[in-house]
């Protein structure tokens, strides 16, 4: 019993510190965190309790391996500590929350190679993209996608009168739906994103202090953010899809209507599809902008495509165009051009909504001269 007290005294000692509450050196808290986790172990083999914070605490040690940039000593030390967690998530409430809560961890460090700079997918397009992640990045992808479910249905098995589990369950799907598009699949990272949002509304309509209300707000705009860049990723067909489902906001029916436009989808099949009025389709369309932006490149005799200059290498805000339109009217342009490099040169361009990403990403693409589209027609709008 001493010797459990004793462990539990220590953890309350490092809690203090990784809050802030008191203070130490680097050197001091690696090794007060490193004696807490040998301490732990031992009552941790019959001790939910000791389970649970050891599965913690090793999640802390990851934590500060991550920060570290020891990508693979924070995934040795949060698979060893999700598997305490796990033993202990039976027990308590609150222990199950901290497993969901390193489940989602896990996920996020596996996953990192995923995203960019800014935690926006780095392969947004899936497998059909000209560049994708390797076999090994896609493997860990698909491993944080498969825990960060099991985090999904460790917090929605929780008491869901309880606000805290509410907020937990809806950051959860949250993260889900980050895991999705990481992977290529817009359609259901959109479906899930949409219902973590409902999740953090009722937080925000119940919310009682500014704190939680604050935290729902920056969830909320979070979403929204990916949302609309989601939906630059869908097909028609999957707007109509999460639109039957209920699963297309009010708030992003202009834009779901400018993805349709941009695809070439007319008018009234937008209009009956996603179940709204023509008068509404078009006052939508002439009021909301979108932005194209194009790269020609021309290839040089050694073989290397260089990228155009101004104007040939640009953008523009328009309304009510499809990629296709916009690709013809710059294609006629650059043919008229003193940049046009005459008749059996190669060249080709792509055509984007909002910037310039993956190729297969382009709404709009011509390639033009000898092998620029072998086995293919030379233009192939997308």
């Amino acid at each position: 019993m001493a010797q459990r007290e004793d462990v539990l005294r220590l953890d309350a000692q490092w809690a203090r510190i990784r809050s802030g509450a008191a203070r130490a050196a680097p050197a001091e808290a690696e090794a007060l965190l490193t004696e807490l986790i040998g301490a732990l172990r031992e009552p941790a083999r019959t001790d939910p309790q000791c389970a649970a914070r050891l599965g913690l605490r090793l999640g802390d040690l990851a934590a500060r391996r991550f920060a570290g940039g020891d990508r693979a000593g924070a995934l040795s030390a949060v698979e060893e500590g999700l598997r305490h967690a796990q033993q202990a998530a039976g027990h308590a409430p609150e222990y199950a929350r901290w497993y969901a809560r390193g489940l989602i961890n896990q996920g996020v460090w596996l996953s990192w190679p995923l995203s960019d700079e800014v935690r926006l997918p780095r392969y947004p397009l899936g497998p059909a993209a000209e560049s994708g992640p390797s076999a090994m990045e896609r493997a860990a992808g698909e491993r944080a996608l498969e825990l960060t479910r099991a985090a999904v249905e460790v917090w929605a098995g929780l008491d869901q009168q309880d606000p805290v589990n509410r907020r937990g369950l809806a950051q959860a799907k949250v993260f889900l739906g980050d895991r999705l598009a990481e992977l290529g699949s817009a359609e259901e990272a959109v479906a899930w994103a949409v219902d973590a949002e409902g999740g953090f509304r009722q937080l925000l309509l119940a919310a009682p202090g500014a704190e939680e209300s604050q935290e729902a707000e920056e969830a909320l705009d979070h979403i929204g953010r990916q949302l609309e860049l989601r939906l630059r990723f869908l097909s028609f067909d999957s707007l109509v899809s999460l639109r039957a489902q209920g699963l297309l906001p009010e708030p992003l029916l202009p834009q779901a209507v400018v993805a349709a436009r941009i695809q070439g989808v007319a008018e009234p099949e937008i209009a009956a599809r996603l179940h709204l009025g023509a008068e509404q389709v078009r006052t939508m369309l002439e009021v909301t902008p979108w932005l194209a932006v194009w790269r020609f490149e021309v290839r040089g005799p050694d073989g290397l495509w260089n990228v155009q200059e101004h104007p040939w290498h640009s953008g523009t805000e328009v309304r009510n165009r499809t990629a296709e339109d916009i690709g013809a009217e710059l294609i006629r342009g650059f043919a008229a051009s003193a940049d046009y490099p005459g008749d059996g040169v190669p060249w080709r361009v792509r055509l984007w909504w909002h910037e310039e990403g993956d190729p297969a990403g382009a709404r709009f693409r011509m390639a033009v001269g000898p092998d620029t589209a072998p086995g293919g027609p030379a233009g192939t709008p997308s």
